[in-house]
């Protein structure tokens, strides 16, 4: 239903019967109804009929907002594989020319780890894709997907997930997705570690928390190029969830990844 002939239903319906029956009371019936009585029939009648009224109109609005809340999560997820098919594919093109380059020159034990590289990328890419989320609540999904990334890469992952239901839009849920699937990458391909660790939890009215942590070599042994360790990405998106982003060495070895946000929703 269109929302022009929903609004032209919710005026003219209460109207048209309302109206209708004053009509007909007026001219055909105050010979045998009172106006008192008829007073009353037309109280009684306003107040069934805006029940019924309000009782469908809400329930086509909800049902409305619910395709409108679905339509944005498909969106919003088809956008995510589009950026990762981008990415697979301009990274599978800079990977396949530097292995030419060094075939080419005849450096052969370069060229493995090209292929190497080429290998994992399309690994993890394939992983991403398939992982992303569809069904379930956002920590459901989470915890299932840091449970095939633990399997995947051997890590042990300890998970504390405390999200109130409904907390992130589908939008703002691919956007925090995306730095975990991030962050988890760069910990299989550079930490070294042998645990992580990801806690989630919000708070009112919009504030939330997200904090990663492994037992690495640290951020500052694995590769000193902030913008090859994905932590560019990261804080585009950050910036895009209103929230600040902190990046430090742990105490005990590795890194912890710290996300905060006070109001929540996109940056405009």
């Amino acid at each position: 239903m269109s929302y022009r002939l929903f609004y032209w239903l919710t005026v003219l319906i209460p109207t048209i019967i309302i109206g209708g029956f004053e009509f007909v009371r007026h001219d055909f019936l105050l010979p045998y109804m009172s106006m008192e009585t008829g007073n009353v029939y037309i109280t009684l009648m306003t107040l069934v009929l805006s029940y019924l009224f309000a009782t469908w109109m809400f329930r086509t609005i909800k049902q409305m907002n619910a395709r409108i809340v679905e339509e944005q999560a498909r969106r919003a997820v088809y956008e995510e594989r589009e950026r990762l098919a981008r990415e697979l594919h301009d990274g599978i093109a800079q990977s396949l020319f530097f292995l030419n380059v060094k075939l080419k020159q005849g450096h052969l034990d370069e060229a493995r780890v090209a292929v190497s590289a080429i290998d994992n990328h399309v690994r993890q890419a394939i992983f991403n894709l398939r992982s992303l989320p569809e069904e379930g609540s956002f920590d459901q999904r989470l915890e299932k997907w840091l449970t095939q990334w633990s399997a995947l890469s051997g890590v042990d992952v300890v998970w504390d997930l405390r999200v109130k239901e409904s907390f992130f839009t589908p939008a703002e849920e691919v956007q925090l997705f995306g730095i975990i699937q991030e962050a988890f990458a760069n910990i299989r391909k550079h930490a070294q570690a042998k645990h992580s660790w990801i806690r989630l939890t919000t708070g009112e009215p919009r504030s939330w928390q997200l904090v990663m942590e492994d037992d690495g070599v640290g951020i500052a042994q694995t590769n000193p190029d902030t913008k090859k360790y994905g932590l560019s990405m990261m804080r585009e998106r950050a910036r895009q969830l209103n929230a600040a982003i902190d990046i430090q060495k742990r105490a005990d070895g590795g890194t912890i990844i710290r996300l905060t946000a006070h109001a929540g929703g996109f940056s405009q």
